[in-house]
């Protein structure tokens, strides 16, 4: 299995530290609003890694956090005159709503930075004690440069980033050594929560927080650290910086990244307009045509989200659950059990179509050639299945197709709908119209149904119905 690792800028065979077992962390999101269709892409792309490590017989203990105190979550809190911890909890309730409309698995431990501060003062602690962090005035600075590797992950030089003036601000500029160290503690400010700790009351910075909650609920070396490659620099590089200098080890082997998404080829900005919540996706569409669309492309290419798009993702997901569909209305009208001879041999074919899926899959988790390879297996399935095919062999085409899609995350049975009894007893109308061959009336329901929502299609084992 090949990897991406933006360390090495390369893909690498994937070797767990442990065989057998995955430690993977990902960057969860800052609740203080619903989650918008950027948060989303990650929390998909990795979930969708998770699936597949566990497909391949991995035992994956997969760590994603969410920020519960945060510059954003404080304003927010100011403005609605609540507290922060009000604000999180409201949002990380909505988040996983979103998550579960998605199909995101939930992670084997969600960690709440503010439930960890004592071990981010401990590490604090440990990084002063070795000479890479200061305090000035209740405020906790890391010395950058005392860490050799900086810039590893990123592929950053130092002295470039100081020359073109990109620091990491903080406030309390003029107190740092440097003007690239950042910030472990600041002081608290009026009617912001805080925490006692050895330097001031206050909290911790941002990067801090990934790197005790990884270290606690992983371990000091974990394989695979995930996230959207705007988290690269400065985030993940100070992680490295902080971890590696604290436990005298190579932090994570593995660093993955997914590329930008972008609305109607612009950058999602709420100065332009064209910031879209997962919510508001999912009053437009079942959130599953979402993973299906975000998974239509490798993880590392741009995305451009449009109504069009959308719209085609949302015909070939049906086009994968109308296979399913329909084999399970042929398996109730199915007349024989047990696989025929020639069956066993058709069957047996579809053997090449798992090969192209772990193809896509093990090369960097290439999805879009993963759903290419489940279309293929949909034509197959549709070219060999009728109304004469065995109870055992729908059973295993479908059983085949579940496998395949799960790994994915896209849920193939339609969620089952009863039809009210007066439109039910319309399509029997339309049936015995049909049988009379009185056309013209069968037609007439036909459009009746269809201003009803309801979509009729006819076939040799009899008439399905869906809705528009």
């Amino acid at each position: 299995m090949k990897v991406f690792n933006t360390l090495s800028k390369t893909k690498q065979e994937f070797v767990p530290l442990e065989e057998n077992k995955v430690k993977m962390y990902v960057c969860g999101p800052t609740v203080y609003n619903f989650i918008h269709i950027g948060n989303a892409r990650p929390m998909i792309v990795f979930d969708t890694v998770r699936r597949y490590f566990e497909y391949k017989g991995y035992d994956v203990n997969f760590v994603s956090n969410f920020t519960d105190v945060d510059d954003k979550i404080i304003k927010r809190a100011i403005e609605e005159g609540v507290s922060s911890e009000e604000i999180s909890k409201r949002y990380i309730a909505e988040c996983k709503k979103d998550m579960e409309g998605m199909n995101i698995k939930p992670a084997t431990k969600h960690p709440l930075a503010t439930e960890e501060i004592d071990g981010m003062i401990e590490m604090i602690g440990q990084l002063i004690e070795k000479g890479f962090a200061y305090e000035k005035n209740g405020t906790v600075y890391f010395r950058t440069r005392k860490f050799g590797e900086y810039g590893k992950l990123s592929h950053k030089n130092l002295d470039d980033l100081r020359s073109g003036e990109r620091s990491l601000l903080v406030t309390g500029e003029d107190e740092k050594e440097d003007a690239l160290d950042f910030v472990l503690w600041k002081p608290k400010k009026e009617g912001e929560p805080f925490w006692e700790s050895p330097w001031s009351q206050g909290r911790p910075g941002w990067h801090i927080e990934c790197s005790v909650m990884s270290k606690k609920y992983l371990g000091e070396q974990i394989d695979i650290h995930a996230g959207g490659e705007d988290l690269v620099f400065p985030h993940h590089e100070n992680e490295i910086a902080q971890s590696e200098a604290a436990n005298g080890k190579e932090f994570s082997k593995y660093w993955m990244h997914n590329a930008f998404l972008n609305i109607d080829n612009h950058k999602m900005s709420k100065s332009l307009g064209n910031f879209r919540t997962v919510r508001e996706i999912s009053g437009q569409y079942d959130l599953q045509v979402l993973r299906f669309f975000m998974l239509s492309a490798h993880y590392r290419s741009p995305l451009n989200f449009s109504a069009d798009l959308m719209e085609a993702s949302k015909s070939g997901l049906e086009r994968i659950v109308n296979a399913a569909d329909h084999l399970k209305f042929l398996t109730g009208n199915a007349k024989s059990e047990t696989m025929t001879e020639a069956e066993k041999a058709l069957f047996g074919k579809t053997g090449e179509f798992v090969e192209g899926f772990e193809h896509a899959m093990e090369d960097d988790f290439n999805t879009a050639d993963a759903v290419a390879a489940v279309f293929e297996l949909v034509k197959y399935i549709n070219t060999n299945t009728d109304e004469g095919s065995s109870k055992e062999y729908l059973g295993k085409m479908l059983d085949l197709l579940k496998k395949l899609t799960d790994v994915l995350g896209l849920i193939v049975d339609r969620k089952e709908e009863i039809l009210d009894s007066d439109i039910e007893e319309l399509i029997r109308e339309r049936q015995e119209a049909r049988k009379a061959k009185d056309f013209a009336r069968a037609d007439a329901i036909r459009d009746e149904l269809l201003e009803k929502g309801i979509i009729l299609k006819d076939t040799r084992e009899g008439v399905q119905w869906k809705r528009a």
